[in-house]
């Protein structure tokens, strides 16, 4: 509707950049060409330009070393600041995704210092979600509690309530990594109650997956049963299929606890 006949004409540059993820959703290539050809062609200013680049770089799948290019280039821009860091987290995530992780951590690190310097504090926190990765990545599960912690704390602020069911379950996995079992079944339980309140199954399947693995490491049983029973009723009831995992496990653990006369 946007974008037949000559309506193309009058989208600028930004929102012919947010509609190319749309385009590409409903797998329409030719139209999301068409749009970053749009986008780079009606640029006002050298920022617009390289947003534009951005996402030609990643519609082409360019190199790591074009995107650090660019990152660079940004940087010296006056009001580049968002698109250098956009850049640089992105180049985060690809140096993480083939397992260099020490340049993924010196780009993600690079990318979080200048959002703190913009104040984007929506920016902070996804920088702290892939410093905490990363960390994790390395067994560094100290330093990814350093990182949640922040994170954790900058969400409380903003009042962001899915943020913190999230971070609160990736917190709660480095503490029970730790051994610290009583710190991870709290932040659990708390990402659990912020789930059941948003009504988000999969923050619901995090959650109780993890107490059920602390419940089962402590050998309870009967708690670890009762989390994966109640995550199978919380699909049933939405009137979703059960994540073939959840039953998988349950029938294991029926299977465990069954006496050698009874199997």
């Amino acid at each position: 509707m946007l974008t037949e006949g000559g309506a193309m004409d009058d989208i600028n540059t930004p929102l012919a950049l947010r509609l190319i993820p749309l385009a590409l959703e409903l797998e329409d290539e030719p139209l999301a060409e068409r749009l970053l050809t749009h986008a780079k062609s009606n640029a006002t200013d050298e920022i617009e330009s390289g947003w534009a680049e951005f996402e030609h770089h990643k519609l082409t799948g360019a190199s790591i070393d074009a995107f650090s290019e660019l990152t660079a280039q940004s940087e010296l821009l006056e009001g580049g600041g968002p698109l250098a860091a956009a850049v640089a987290h992105h180049v985060a995530l690809l140096h993480m995704a083939e397992e260099a992780y020490e340049e993924a951590q010196m780009f993600a690190s690079r990318s979080l210092r200048i959002r703190e310097k913009v104040k984007d504090n929506n920016g902070i926190v996804y920088g702290l979600a892939l410093l905490e990765a990363l960390a994790k990545k390395q067994h560094n599960h100290e330093t990814a509690l350093v990182h949640g912690s922040r994170r954790i704390e900058l969400l409380i602020d903003m009042r962001d309530e899915e943020g913190q069911m999230e971070a609160m379950a990736d917190m709660g996995h480095s503490q029970a990594t730790l051994g610290q079992f009583d710190a991870a079944k709290d932040l659990y339980t708390q990402s659990l109650d912020l789930a059941v309140g948003l009504e988000d199954l999969s923050g619901q399947l995090v959650a109780r997956w993890g107490l059920a693995d602390i419940a089962e490491i402590e050998e309870d049983y009967e708690t670890a049963m009762l989390q994966l029973s109640d995550c199978l009723h919380a699909f049933i009831n939405a009137g979703l299929p059960t994540p073939i995992a959840v039953r998988q496990r349950i029938e294991a653990l029926t299977d465990f606890k069954k006496s050698p006369d009874e199997k």
